[in-house]
């Protein structure tokens, strides 16, 4: 096996937060094969670049990815959320209203 890799551990926390956006620093480091301190500190990076956003989940804190933020590289024009498509991210539906039924009361 090679000792290199084609991602940087900031890819590899991204992509394991968007396989498991509930997983703690603990985990997200166990998955990447890094310091619980260091997947804190990736986190953190991610979410000041607004790749992420940080929810609070009681104690637990929950992951949103911006798929549409585009990735800090010069070589490519491509967001975040199609490398992570490529990878085999399925994003998640954002719930909307339906149509057939009114928004709001008294509305036909």
């Amino acid at each position: 096996m090679a000792d290199w890799s084609f991602f940087t551990n900031h890819g590899l926390v991204l992509a394991t937060i968007a396989k498991q956006p509930k997983s703690t620093a603990r985990e997200i480091g166990d998955a990447v094969g890094i310091t619980e301190r260091t997947a804190h500190k990736i986190i953190n990076d991610l979410e000041k670049e607004g790749y992420i956003t940080k929810i609070k989940a009681g104690r637990k804190n929950r992951y949103r990815i911006h798929s549409d933020v585009p990735l800090v590289d010069e070589a490519s024009d491509v967001a975040v959320g199609e490398l992570l498509a490529m990878l085999g991210w399925k994003r998640r539906k954002t719930r909307t209203p339906r149509k057939d039924k009114p928004t709001t009361p008294g509305s036909s």
